[in-house]
């Protein structure tokens, strides 16, 4: 049942109940005033005015306090009203959960090789398990400088060492025309800006890998006096070069040899 009709009834019959309570109060109970007056007297008909109005309080308390109860606890809360020009509440969006950061393709030049030289990486790295880019780059670096200042020195043993055949007799060449010649090489590597592998191929079991090197080298020529006859080593000059380096993947030998020398 609603919770209004209760209340209805509850109220209803409290007040049923005063009338009745009066009613037998007044009637039942209540001598007519020539037997109060034959029976008691004045006095008698005071006090009996008293308790009647005494319990008509007492009911009209109990009454109110059913009645007075109806609208604090059964009444519901006031709707606010709306106004027409009032401004629309605002409204909080969810938060929205971030979707995971895509993990970003790795880049074929990160490693240190070109696009271009990654089928022939794959193919070396897939018949030697042991070559690594970045330790080959680490040694291809060491190698270059090696090389040049082996080859400004003139010094055919260590060449034999770090080159094949066919540049080593190259080299051989230059600095048998050279000390001919009466010239002395003082040259300086400054720094290598970049080594990069170029190009990479397996054929058979042989590996050739071609490193892009962008170094900055001081050149300087002196005669058989030590005369400064060209360059200078103040004023560097920036050299491109292309190296070829191969090895046997087979061989048991790590190093790798000096195959072909052009500019780049």
């Amino acid at each position: 049942m609603p919770r209004r009709a209760v209340h209805f009834f509850r109220e209803r019959a409290a007040v049923h109940a005063l009338f009745i309570c009066l009613s037998y109060l007044s009637g039942a109970s209540c001598p007519t005033a020539g037997e109060r007056i034959r029976s008691s007297g004045t006095s008698g008909v005071i006090v009996e005015i008293v308790i009647l109005a005494m319990v008509a309080a007492f009911l009209g308390l109990r009454l109110y306090s059913v009645l007075g109860r109806r609208a604090e606890h059964d009444e519901p809360p006031p709707r606010p009203v709306h106004r027409p020009d009032a401004p629309a509440p605002t409204r909080i969006p969810a938060p929205r959960a971030e979707a995971p950061a895509r993990p970003s393709a790795p880049a074929l030049d990160r490693p240190g090789f070109s696009t271009g030289a990654e089928a022939g990486v794959r193919a070396i790295v897939a018949a030697d398990r042991k070559f690594d880019v970045t330790a080959f780059l680490d040694g291809a670096r060491s190698a270059y400088a090696m090389i040049l200042e082996a080859y400004w020195r003139g010094d055919k043993d260590e060449l034999a060492q770090l080159c094949d055949k066919d540049v080593y007799d190259g080299f051989v060449a230059a600095i048998d025309a050279r000390a001919a010649a009466g010239e002395v090489l003082d040259n300086r590597l400054i720094r290598i800006e970049q080594a990069t592998i170029d190009h990479a191929e397996l054929d058979g079991t042989t590996a050739r890998v071609r490193v892009r090197f962008v170094a900055d080298i001081a050149t300087v020529t002196r005669n058989a006096e030590g005369a400064v006859i060209a360059g200078s080593l103040d004023d560097a000059i920036e050299s491109r070069d292309l190296w070829t380096f191969s090895r046997d993947v087979t061989s048991r030998d790590p190093d790798w040899l000096l195959d072909e020398t052009d500019e780049g």
